[in-house]
């Protein structure tokens, strides 16, 4: 899908939802709020309950991960985010 085939509502949108998924993983990925963003529910509470459920010493690992999926989410275009996370609908990486 070329830009032209994209509103600027839509690309705003996607953008918008990548920006604050890519930062929320980067800053409080332990605690899952990207995956929420996305409309992951299952695998933020996943991510929420590992990290409250060990009183954080499964955080650390909750936290890198997130750190990952906030710089793929950042470093992807938004065609690329779109069809990836938000049509394709992958949870993890």
């Amino acid at each position: 899908m070329s830009n032209g085939d994209w509103s600027a509502l839509d690309l705003t949108e996607v953008s918008n939802k990548k920006l604050a998924a890519g930062l929320l993983g980067i800053f409080l990925g332990s605690f899952g709020l990207h995956k929420f963003v996305l409309g992951y529910t299952k695998a933020g509470l996943i991510m929420l309950l590992l990290t409250v459920l060990t009183c954080g010493v499964a955080g650390f690992v909750m936290g890198l991960i997130g750190v990952i999926e906030g710089v793929i989410y950042l470093t992807q275009t938004p065609q690329e985010f779109k069809a990836t996370y938000l049509d394709g609908r992958k949870e993890w990486f």
